[in-house]
């Protein structure tokens, strides 16, 4: 792979798989530096990140299990199966919200889920560079209000979205198949 950063870009991928070791304190240092990094209008610095490591990431799971139960979203036992396999091997869990200040009424909420959206792709575009594999979930109870506030993130003041699974790729990966950007893009003149 050439090293120059547009063709990091090109070939970053989502890395599911992952395992030991995670990246060391300097390496997830940059790679959340590299978040800081995103637009931000207005400066609301809105991204709020929590790590998950080690016997806490399985506890977060049969927390998820239990949660999702209760809330009437029971996950099949093959499902939660495959949560456990996968997730006894990730080193690394980011738990990632956007926090909603209710006092600035000027910067609507959908520009602030943009800017943790963008910071977290910062992230993942760091961990590619840096040879770690990222892996962006909404799963895991996600969407279950009992597992956002466990995790701190209330929906009144936080919007949840979700996780980065972070370590070294389990296998060699491929860069994915992307589509022709000409596809997607046409031109606007006016008239």
């Amino acid at each position: 792979m050439s090293t120059a950063p547009i063709d990091y870009l090109l070939s970053r991928r989502s890395v599911k798989f992952v395992q030991s070791p995670a990246p060391d304190d300097a390496d997830l240092a940059r790679i959340l530096q590299a978040g800081m990094s995103a637009p931000d209008h207005g400066k609301l610095q809105p991204w709020r990140f929590k790590l998950i490591r080690g016997e806490a990431i399985l506890r977060l799971a049969e927390l998820v299990f239990a949660a999702s139960e209760r809330a009437g979203r029971p996950l099949a036992a093959e499902k939660i199966a495959a949560n456990r396999a996968w997730l006894g091997k990730v080193p690394l869990l980011i738990a990632l919200a956007c926090r909603i200040d209710h006092s600035n009424t000027k910067i609507p909420e959908h520009e602030r889920m943009l800017a943790v959206g963008a910071a977290v792709t910062n992230m993942l575009n760091a961990a590619h560079m840096l040879g770690y594999g990222a892996y962006w979930s909404t799963g895991l109870g996600t969407y279950v209000d009992e597992v956002n506030e466990a995790l701190g993130f209330d929906g009144l003041d936080y919007r949840f979205l979700g996780y980065l699974a972070l370590g070294t790729p389990a296998q060699a990966t491929e860069p994915a198949a992307r589509p022709d950007h000409k596809a997607f893009v046409s031109e606007w003149t006016g008239e």
